[in-house]
C-alpha cells in the first residue's frame, strides 16, 4: 500500500501546520479511505514552532513574569518538556520588537535579560536540552541582558556595574564569571540560526538589523563599535574570536552571546525540527511526502522548510501545495518536485483565499488524488 507523509510549514495567517496536514488527510481519504498517512508537522524556527514542538515533545506551557526589553514586567511562556527535559523558549516573547511600540524601539536601551529568565527557570526545572529561537528580537546587546540573568556580571573601566544594554557594549572592560549559574555546562543548548551574518562589519548585527529595530544612523555606528569592543574583550578574556563564527550576528549579536555564555551550538531552525521529529526516520519507506508553505517563491529554498524536506529525500516522490506560487515555468522545472498545487486558483480572492485556506486545501488535495493512477495505492 502506498505511503504518504504530510510534512509542511504554516499558511501563515491561515493555518498551522496542523491544520494543513488534516485539511490534507480529509481530502484524500474521501478517495482512498485506507491510505497509509503520517502527519509530521514541520517549522523553521520562527512563527508556529511552538506548536510543532508540542506536537513532539508533549510538553505544557510554563507562564511566568519576566522583564521586557525595556526593563518592564512582561508575563512570558515557554514550552517544558518534563518527560524528554527539554524546553523551547523563543527570545521574543520576552525580548522582542513586538512588545514595543515603534516610539519606544531603540536598541541602545533594550536589552535580552528577560529572556535568560526564561533560561533560568528551565534550568531550575532540571531540562537537560534547551532550544532557542531567535526570531523578532528588539535588541542589539550582544547577549549580554541574557547572560546577567544567568550570573554574568559585566564592568567598565571604573569597576561600575554595566546594566546589559546595547549602549554597555562600548564600555565593556571586564566580564566577571564567578557566579554564573552553575547548570550551564550540564546543558545541551541549540541556537535555531538560519542566518551567517557576522558580528560586526558592513553584513553584522548592527547595519543590517538594527534599523529594523529603531536605530538611527548614528546609532548602527555607536552599535556597531560596541561590537567590535564587546568582541576585543571576549578575545582577550576567553581566547575566542566571535566575529569569525558565522551566524554570530543573528538577533543583535545574540547569537554570539549564546555561543559564549551557554556553550551553545548554532543550527538551521528547519534542521532542529526535523531531529525533534525524528524525520529522516520516520520517511524511509514513503512513497510520497506533501509539504508546502502559504508563498512558493525563490526563498523558499534557502534555510525554509520545503528546503529541509527537499534534503531529506531519498527516492520519495514530492508534492508541494502553496497557496500561492511565485515562480517561472522554467524554475518550477528546475525543482525536484513532481508535483505541484496552487490552492489559491479556488479562491475568488485573496481574502477568501486566506479566511478558506483549509477548504481549499482539501479540494487540492482531492485534485491530488484524482490525478494519479488507482494503482499507485493498491
Amino acid at each position: 500500500m502506498t505511503k504518504i507523509i504530510i510534512a509542511p510549514d504554516k499558511f501563515k495567517g491561515s493555518l498551522t501546520g496542523l491544520q494543513f496536514c488534516d485539511a490534507i488527510e480529509r481530502g484524500i481519504r474521501k478517495h482512498v479511505p485506507d491510505i497509509e498517512m503520517e502527519k509530521l508537522p514541520l517549522a523553521d524556527g520562527g512563527d508556529g514552532t511552538i506548536e510543532v514542538l508540542q506536537y513532539y515533545l508533549d510538553g505544557e506551557m510554563i507562564s511566568l513574569d519576566v522583564n521586557d526589553p525595556l526593563g518592564r514586567e512582561v508575563n512570558a511562556s515557554y514550552l517544558y518538556s518534563k518527560a524528554k527535559k527539554t524546553a523551547f523558549i523563543e527570545m521574543a516573547e520576552a525580548s522582542g520588537i513586538r512588545l514595543l511600540s515603534d516610539k519606544e524601539a531603540n536598541p541602545l536601551k533594550t536589552s535580552t535579560y528577560g529572556t535568560g529568565e526564561l533560561i533560568k527557570d528551565a534550568l531550575e526545572k532540571g531540562v537537560e536540552h534547551i532550544i532557542l529561537g531567535i526570531g523578532g528580537s528588539a535588541t542589539n546587546d550582544a547577549g549580554m541582558g541574557m547572560a546577567r540573568a544567568l550570573g554574568y556580571r559585566f564592568f567598565d573601566k571604573d569597576n561600575k556595574e554595566l546594566l546589559g544594554i546595547g549602549k554597555d557594549l562600548q564600555k565593556i572592560e571586564n566580564i566577571d564569571v564567578s557566579g554564573v549559574h552553575p547548570r550551564i555546562k550540564e546543558v545541551n543548548f541549540e541556537l535555531a540560526c538560519d542566518v551567517d551574518n557576522p558580528l560586526y562589519g558592513p553584513n553584522g548585527a548592527a547595519y543590517v538589523y538594527s534599523p529594523q529595530k529603531g536605530a538611527s544612523s548614528k546609532m548602527v555606528m555607536e552599535l556597531d563599535n560596541g561590537l567590535i569592543v564587546f568582541n576585543e574583550v571576549v578575545k582577550s578574556q576567553f581566547q575566542l574570536d566571535l566575529q569569525n563564527i558565522k551566524g554570530a550576528g543573528a538577533a543583535g549579536g545574540l547569537g554570539a552571546g549564546c555561543i559564549l555564555f551557554l556553550g551553545a551550538h548554532l543550527n538551521s531552525g528547519i534542521e532542529l525540527i526535523k531531529n525533534e521529529a525524528d524525520f529522516d526516520q520516520k520517511i524511509k519507506g514513503a512513497d510520497w511526502i506533501i509539504t508546502g508553505e502559504g508563498k512558493l517563491d525563490s526563498q523558499t529554498f534557502s534555510g525554509k522548510v520545503i528546503r529541509g524536506v527537499l534534503d531529506s529525500l531519498e527516492g520519495q516522490k514530492l508534492a508541494l501545495f502553496c497557496a500561492l506560487v511565485d515562480l517561472s515555468e522554467e524554475e518550477k522545472n528546475d525543482m525536484q518536485v513532481d508535483y505541484i498545487s496552487e490552492t489559491s486558483v479556488y479562491a475568488k480572492d485573496l481574502q477568501d483565499s486566506m479566511q478558506n485556506a483549509g477548504k481549499y486545501l482539501e479540494m487540492a488535495a482531492e485534485e491530488f488524488v484524482s490525478k494519479l493512477s488507482n494503482s499507485v495505492y493498491k
